[in-house]
């Protein structure tokens, strides 16, 4: 197959566009294959595990989560505790447009806090702690009086369902019966409030977060799947927790990754699907393909090409 560009003498629609991808090299030529990947996991009607970091929620791809969740064109999500509490934090409020190179020091002193070029000020931290206080209540309360103990995915539920709000991603995904799993769930304002909520409790009247009843229901539904296709926004945790269930199956069929992270070191954030394969985490005869750059250029593109039907 030949090399060549766009022609922009030419008309040119984003479909058209991004059907160049494939014969331009590079990561365009990777995106184009990604985009024939997730295709197929949809024609075949394969169990689609999304998974993403928290630093996707925080930008605009939080709204493109929602469509895919939305539209139930994903069956489930792995994200950590950041991609759960800031989606409810922005039905409060918006996080604010920034720069990479504010002064953090200053940005301290006026209560703002920085993700990247994004601004998230200390007022939307305190309303979550307001929205979900009162849930740790209920959950404590409920375990007291049944005995029962809660998965982070049975807590987000309830998050998802209390929030009533169209903008969530979790409002969907409970509304939709998708499953949200969170192996991270203690790592951010969540870990906190769950420290603060226990902190003065009796060891007998503690709250309890049962982690094991997830991660036995999603390796469940990786075997239970006739096919899984993974795609990953983002490395670290969520990866290693997909890939990690689709061992037990002997690997998925077919896996996406788009990350920014490279392999030299040896962790699994920048390991290619091929280091997967030895594991058996990927099958040995998967279409696979990893496309290195910024996901709030590519995911956008990637649904696009892959979930939705512009033509219509």
């Amino acid at each position: 197959m030949s090399i060549r560009g766009v022609d922009f003498s030419r008309a040119v629609d984003l479909d058209k566009l991004l059907s160049s991808c494939t014969n331009s090299g590079f990561q365009a030529t990777n995106l184009g294959k990604a985009i024939s990947i997730v295709k197929k996991m949809r024609e075949e009607n394969v169990t689609i595990f999304l998974g993403y970091t928290s630093n996707q929620v925080s930008s605009g791809n939080r709204e493109i989560i929602r469509y895919l969740v939305q539209h139930k064109l994903v069956h489930a999500l792995v994200t950590t505790a950041g991609g759960i509490e800031e989606d409810f934090i922005k039905c409060h409020a918006p996080f604010l447009q920034g720069d990479f190179r504010l002064d953090g020091a200053a940005l301290r002193r006026k209560g703002i806090n920085r993700i990247g070029n994004i601004l998230a000020p200390n007022e939307r931290y305190i309303w979550f702690e307001k929205f979900f206080q009162p849930i740790l209540k209920s959950l404590v309360n409920e375990q007291l009086k049944t005995g029962k103990t809660f998965s982070a995915s049975e807590i987000i539920a309830r998050m998802g369902k209390k929030i009533d709000h169209e903008d969530s991603i979790y409002y969907w995904a409970q509304k939709n019966n998708i499953p949200v799993f969170c192996p991270a769930f203690m790592d951010g304002a969540i870990g906190d409030n769950c420290y603060f909520f226990n902190y003065n409790r009796k060891p007998a009247d503690k709250l309890v977060i049962d982690q094991i009843m997830d991660h036995h229901r999603l390796i469940e539904m990786t075997l239970d799947a006739n096919e899984t296709g993974i795609l990953v926004v983002g490395a670290g945790v969520v990866k290693h927790t997909l890939c990690n269930a689709n061992m037990y199956r002997e690997g998925a069929k077919y896996a996406v990754y788009m990350n920014t992270a490279p392999e030299f070191d040896g962790s699994d954030s920048g390991a290619e699907p091929e280091e997967a394969k030895s594991w058996g985490k990927i099958a040995a005869d998967a279409n696979t393909v990893k496309v290195v750059g910024d996901a709030t250029i590519l995911l956008p593109l990637l649904v696009h090409g892959a979930f939705t039907n512009s033509k219509k």
